[in-house]
């Protein structure tokens, strides 16, 4: 299956895929405003094969069966920048 990877100007690490170039109608309105302008990024082929940096290639090629688009957040952090060691000690 082809995805279309599309980043949003708005929301860093945030990316939209599409089942079909340019196929914005199938994202709903509130998300498409609150995403802002999108920057076209990537055309990949999803495979079983095919590893993702972050997402499940099988539940975004379901997604982008089901819905038409699949969105990819930023990845959680769960690390506490007061807590970490971050060698700035003198």
């Amino acid at each position: 299956m082809q995805a279309y990877v599309y980043k949003s100007q708005r929301k860093p690490d945030t990316y939209l895929y599409l089942a079909a170039r340019d196929d914005f109608e199938r994202v709903p309105a509130s998300l498409r405003t609150q995403l802002g302008a999108l920057q076209f990024v990537l055309d990949v082929a999803l495979t079983p094969e095919r590893k993702l940096a972050i997402e499940d290639p099988a539940v975004v090629c379901e997604h982008l069966v089901t819905r038409g688009f699949h969105l990819q957040f930023p990845p959680a952090s769960d690390r506490d920048p007061m807590t970490e060691d971050w060698g700035t000690d003198v």
